[in-house]
Order: C-alpha cells, then structure tokens, then sequence
C-alpha cells in the first residue's frame, strides 16, 4: 500500500491551483462552475491563512483524480 502524504492548509491552497491550472481552467471559469466569485479562488490560493478549506478540497477534486480524505488531508485516488 502507498504511503499517504499529510497536507496542510498551505498544502491544500498549493494543491488547488496546481490542478486549477494543469487543467487549463482561468480563475473566472472556475468561480462560475463553483458558483462562487473570482476573488474568492483567489483567495483560497493564495492565502492560506484563510479558512477555505471546503473550497480547496472541492478544487482539487473537481479539477485532478484525487478525493481528500480527512482530517489529515492526504489524497487518494478517486
């Protein structure tokens, strides 16, 4: 069995764009799927610091093959 990497919020926000990004999907795209405005993907980007954690998980499920499992954070394959 593969060992699990831990992420933390800092992670989950480096994470969320990377799959944003890698699937070719702009900011404005993505506020409008997740119904949410661009600023706030911004934010769950680039600030960690930021509580939107749902929203980094909905990210990085939606736009890569991962699931989040928690509260840990690691990712398993869907």
């Amino acid at each position: 069995m593969a060992k699990k990497q831990m992420h933390k919020e800092a992670g989950l926000a480096l994470l969320a764009k990377k799959f944003r990004v890698k699937a070719g999907i702009s900011k404005a795209e993505a506020a409008r799927q997740l119904g949410i405005s661009r600023s706030t993907i911004q934010h769950a980007e680039e600030y960690p610091e930021k509580s939107l954690t749902n929203l980094r998980c909905r990210m990085i499920e939606l736009y890569s093959s991962y699931r989040v499992m928690g509260p840990g954070f690691w990712l398993e394959r869907k």
